[in-house]
């Protein structure tokens, strides 16, 4: 028995070794650089709530809607962007039916969620070096407003496989019961600007027009003992809710398709913005200890260390241009004013051209690069990443880069793009920079 011990003993520490390191990595956001938990958040609802605190700012509370309207207000988040979800797939679970769905609202870096009668308003945010970070806000409190930041309860489900191991935030679709209990034995979709359109939106609401195109929302299983397919066709090109459920006590009739489809990109680019901004720092810490350890100099990339930003780079790039975008065989139209005012947000070129107009005929935006190269998390990648970011938009917007994956962006589209950024982005100087590197 000693002696069989004695060769189980490298065999049991590997795997001791293995098992360690795999809780490790599922915790990478908690260790330095990152500290998710103990770091102060610096998203535009911390912002708020320091505003709040220091008397610059006020959230106000009224019957029906508590404190949402007015925290609409000082976030700037549009009416325009509701969404309405009826899957019981959220914090407030029993308050929320096909009678009585929770309303999304979201701007590009804000995201919050209401329901009738509910305890609290949800609220999360794209921190730029954090990434999903989430709140509460106490509706019962109508004097004073009480914010909570929640970190290891949400993050179960919001820092797990489904955001790249990561804070995010996600977009699921399910095949929800006449109560909008998911029948999870039928398997779910993580939805994103890829999914197949007859993937999306199940346990949502959807109003808007696609053509003969079908997907999954503004129905249920009435009896999934009898059927296990939903009834698309009934569910297809809704324009009107007010059959589903009493409308008036949401602040629009509307759950806007082309809302919904923005939702699912850009949920998913701040998930790949996460990711590099965790991937990078976490290499420049692991360089760092390496480089001392072996007396190199300060700074010195190494072939592993190089490789690590460029894969984190790639995965942005992939992103922003929407590589995987899944293509539409009939036009979509929503019915809110959605479409039109995330179009005049801009910024515009000189020749009026802006990366937030839409095409909605057979992709989702008129110049397929996502509008987060604007955002905040865009900014705070890494150097070492975002050189990368910008060299590889080069290579690809000027045409050297005829890989398949970029076989989406036809040369008028390279073109258009690269004139965008040059004359809109203010690190636009780096694209110029990468062309002149050569």
């Amino acid at each position: 028995m000693l002696v069989m011990m004695s060769h189980l003993r490298p065999l049991m520490f590997v795997v001791f070794v293995l098992n360690f390191r795999t809780a490790s990595a599922q915790l990478d956001f908690e260790q330095e650089p990152i500290l998710y938990s103990s770091a102060t958040a610096t998203d535009p609802v911390a912002r708020l709530i320091e505003s709040i605190k220091s008397g610059e700012s006020r959230v106000t509370w009224e019957p029906g809607h508590g404190y949402l309207k007015s925290l609409m207000v000082e976030l700037n988040v549009p009416e325009s962007s509701q969404v309405l979800v009826f899957s019981k797939t959220s914090l407030q679970i029993s308050r929320i039916t096909p009678r009585t769905p929770r309303a999304v609202y979201f701007n590009d870096d804000v995201y919050l969620g209401w329901v009738q009668r509910g305890d609290v308003v949800e609220i999360s945010a794209a921190d730029p070096q954090l990434g999903g970070t989430f709140y509460t806000l106490d509706q019962r409190s109508p004097e004073t407003p009480a914010f909570t930041r929640e970190t290891s309860k949400c993050l179960q489900c919001h820092g797990s496989s489904h955001t790249r191991r990561t804070p995010g935030h996600i977009v699921r679709s399910v095949f929800p019961d006449s109560g909008g209990q998911p029948v999870y034995r039928l398997g779910t979709h993580l939805t994103d600007d890829s999914s197949p359109f007859n993937e999306r939106w199940g346990g949502w609401y959807v109003t808007g027009t696609h053509g003969q195109q079908r997907h999954m929302g503004n129905c249920t299983l009435d009896n999934e003992e009898v059927s296990e397919k939903l009834d698309v066709d009934s569910g297809a090109n809704v324009t009107d809710l007010s059959s589903h459920f009493e409308v008036r006590p949401y602040l629009t009739p509307h759950s806007d398709i082309v809302a919904l489809m923005v939702l699912e990109h850009q949920v998913t680019m701040h998930n790949i913005l996460t990711a590099a901004n965790h991937a990078g720092r976490i290499t420049v810490r692991d360089a760092d200890i390496m480089n001392k350890a072996l007396e190199r100099p300060d700074g010195f990339e190494s072939e592993s260390t190089e490789r690590r930003f460029s894969s984190a780079a790639e995965s942005v790039v992939k992103g922003l241009l929407f590589c995987e975008e899944a293509r539409l065989s009939d036009p979509v139209a929503g019915t809110s004013g959605f479409t039109t005012e995330f179009a005049a947000r801009g910024p515009l070129d000189p020749k009026g051209r802006s990366l937030r107009q839409f095409d909605l005929r057979t992709r989702l935006f008129r110049y397929p690069c996502s509008f987060l190269i604007y955002s905040e998390a865009f900014a705070a990648l890494p150097s070492g990443v975002k050189s990368r970011v910008w060299k590889r938009l080069d290579e690809v917007l000027s045409g050297n880069d005829t890989t398949s994956k970029f076989d989406h962006l036809k040369a008028e589209d390279r073109q258009a793009i690269r004139e965008i950024i040059c004359d809109t982005h203010p690190e636009a100087e780096s694209l110029t920079a990468a062309a002149a590197g050569g």
